[in-house]
């Protein structure tokens, strides 16, 4: 079985190349010494900056200098295998932590065997890009872009979940060497508590198995980590997600 150090690492090079990927396709990623960067303007995600080193002091200016360029919010990922002192350091200068998610792989195997309702369909044009936008921003409270999904479109794979021709959810797949990675898959609220999220995450699994995949990897939040825990996936590490307080 893979070294629990090298799924973690697997996990976060998975979900930064995702953001990477999209920076690029909008010329807004960039990389210094001390982070990687990746803003889309009229949208909210990815939207990050994401460290490689320990923080420092240094590094904080650093940090500061680059966010003062941005026009929207910036969020910034820590993943615990760093500096365990970095939330005094954050806090002293004015970062406040928003919010948190578990890192979790799953070792894929074997498929499930499923009878599901719920059929997911990958987006392939402008139309399925406006109606995955407006499910993600129903489901999570912010935005993606629809022009963002548009011209990711033959780099990133989106899907929308379908139940008797009505559309249920989103779904991101990322593959990165043997890794998959699943990305906001989300059910709007007035579609909640029918069992979606299991079929959709039971369905993307048996994709994965059958394209060959060894590892399929996730960031949890605290509510939908016990889904993920029931498909057989391991907790492995907390990212701590900061932004830096708005000054008036």
């Amino acid at each position: 079985m893979k070294e629990t150090t090298d799924l973690i690492n697997a996990n976060i090079k998975n979900l930064t190349s995702l953001w990477k990927t999209v920076g690029i396709s909008f010329d807004s990623y960039s990389k210094t010494p001390y982070f990687e960067y990746a803003e889309i303007k009229d949208s909210e995600w990815p939207n990050k900056l994401w460290l490689h080193q320990n923080i420092t002091q240094d590094t904080i200016r650093f940090i500061k200098e680059k966010l003062a360029t941005a026009t929207s919010n910036i969020t910034m990922p820590i993943w615990n295998i760093y500096n365990k002192n970095e939330d005094n350091i954050l806090k002293s200068n004015g970062f406040n932590l928003t919010f948190e998610q578990i890192g979790m792989s799953l070792k894929l195997d074997k498929p499930f065997d499923i009878k599901n309702d719920v059929k997911i369909q990958l987006v392939t044009n402008s139309n399925e890009a406006k109606l995955w936008s407006e499910l993600f921003i129903k489901s999570f409270g912010y935005k993606t872009s629809s022009e963002t999904i548009n011209k990711t479109l033959n780099k990133v794979n989106y899907y929308i979940a379908y139940n008797d021709g009505v559309a249920v959810g989103t779904a991101i797949s990322h593959k990165t060497n043997n890794v998959i990675g699943i990305h906001s898959v989300g059910i709007p609220p007035e579609m909640r508590r029918k069992g979606y999220a299991e079929q959709i995450m039971k369905l993307l699994i048996n994709m994965a198995v059958e394209d060959r995949n060894e590892y399929m990897t996730l960031q949890a939040s605290n509510m939908g980590k016990n889904l993920y825990l029931k498909l057989g996936f391991e907790e492995q590490f907390v990212i701590k997600n900061y932004t830096l307080q708005q000054r008036t």
